[in-house]
């Protein structure tokens, strides 16, 4: 059966034929359905072979079908991938990650980012005692009700979204608008009205330091350390959501790079080294607002599961290893390098901003966006083209509706593979350079 014969039965029966509305690929106009990985490959149902850029999302900094995952997942079948239980796997792995995160004194585990960023949003309300929540344009934390409203507006409803918030989901009750507070990224002054006019009420700043999902804009340095005196001053929550961010660019997460602190942080993709897991971890006298020391509950049959509990051990043994992020510096070395030398030989009006492992392209501006705004200028359409035209040629970048999102590659890819994918890329950019 070929992938399109595939996807017409699959919408007999799932929604849109698929699990995750992201999953159609727009650039395909259907789901990418794939037959199997390996390394830094995937293969679709007719058996073509297909370099993976996506890395699931950035869940697959390990690449496909790693040894290490292997042997957990072996492992598990050994104990009984018992659940609901805890064991000596789940402290051994959370001793690791608070050992290797500034913020963290103390962790929890659970399957989504969504559900961390919703879970520790409860938290930070429930010890500051305060229900409203200053977000960051532009910057994305989950897809439920507390934060899904007033970050990704589209263009034409963007003039009026630090006005009344932007819902961006049917189903997400107008109420919900009322406790948020957007803010444009890198805006100092912005903060300080917002927090002049709210701070009394506020609970937490949530903000990316590197905003994968909007053109990878980063958070300058002065915006965060504004940030981090600010909230401190006025009894309000820092978190930073480095669900994206953590394990991209060494061992540890952003905050480790930028020198300033949160009181809280998520984590997730990458820990569970291809398999569902994130975590929330952050200062001892939040986290022990939860139950059975606080008043705040989180709890969950599959909360932090064996089977990606030892895919986590597994992951953080080999990200340890001396070889491991000097392998994946050489390769953003080798593959930026040449991205940059493609799009200065061919003027193309584009960037592509980066974080470790993970990228974004930007059509439409060659300098770096610093608001959400600034991207404004990217063109879907040619995006759609763009992608597409990699697909036919053997590479696989996953679409985010021809948005200027972000892509990847994983320890398993080789200078081989980045060598192939620069020359697919120029070929196609070239090709399309007249309509960026």
């Amino acid at each position: 059966m070929n992938g399109n014969e595939l996807y017409l039965k699959a919408k007999e029966v799932m929604p849109g034929g698929v699990n995750s509305s992201t999953r159609v690929n727009k650039a395909l106009g259907m789901p990418f359905y794939v037959s199997k990985g390996k390394g830094s490959k995937l293969w679709d149902m007719e058996g073509r072979e297909y370099l993976d850029m996506s890395c699931a999302h950035g869940a697959g900094l390990l690449g496909n079908g790693h040894p290490a995952i292997d042997e957990a997942l072996h492992k598990a079948i050994e104990i009984g991938y018992v659940n609901s239980f805890e064991t000596e796997y789940h402290e051994r792995l959370a001793r690791i990650i608070t050992e290797s995160i500034p913020c963290a004194d103390k962790i929890r585990f659970c399957s989504a980012g969504s559900e961390a960023t919703m879970h520790l949003i409860r938290a930070c309300r429930g010890f500051t005692g305060k229900n409203k929540i200053i977000r960051v344009e532009g910057h994305f934390h989950g897809y439920h009700e507390l934060i899904f409203i007033g970050g990704q507006p589209p263009a034409s409803e963007f003039p009026r979204n630090r006005e009344r918030p932007y819902i961006e989901s049917a189903g997400i009750p107008e109420e919900f608008a009322n406790l948020i507070i957007p803010v444009p990224c890198n805006d100092i002054a912005a903060l300080q009205e917002a927090v002049d006019k709210h701070g009394s009420d506020t609970a937490l700043l949530i903000l990316e330091p590197v905003n994968f999902n909007t053109a990878g804009i980063r958070a300058q340095q002065e915006y965060l350390e504004f940030a981090r005196k600010i909230t401190k001053e006025n009894g309000i929550v820092l978190f930073f959501d480095e669900i994206q961010s953590a394990f991209k660019k060494s061992f540890g997460a952003a905050q480790s790079h930028l020198g300033v602190t949160p009181d809280v942080c998520t984590i997730g993709k990458s820990i569970g080294g291809g398999l569902p897991l994130s975590a929330f971890c952050g200062k001892a006298e939040i986290m022990d607002t939860y139950q059975p020391l606080g008043p705040v509950q989180h709890s969950g049959t599959f909360n932090a599961h064996l089977i990606p509990i030892l895919a986590g051990l597994a992951f953080v043994q080999e990200a340890a290893k001396p070889e491991f992020y000097p392998k994946l510096r050489a390769l953003e070395k080798q593959f930026h390098e040449g991205v940059d030398a493609i799009i200065e030989k061919h003027d193309l009006n584009m960037i592509v901003p980066h974080f470790g492992a993970r990228y974004n392209i930007l059509l439409g501006r060659k300098t770096p966006a610093l608001r959400y705004e600034e991207t404004f200028c990217h063109n879907k359409d040619v995006m759609l083209k763009i992608l597409k035209a990699c697909f036919d040629k053997g590479i696989y970048f996953h679409d985010y509706g021809g948005g200027p999102s972000h892509n990847g590659y994983s320890i398993q890819h080789t200078s081989e593979d980045i060598a192939k994918v620069l020359g697919v890329l120029e070929s196609v950019l070239v090709a399309h350079r007249n309509e960026m």
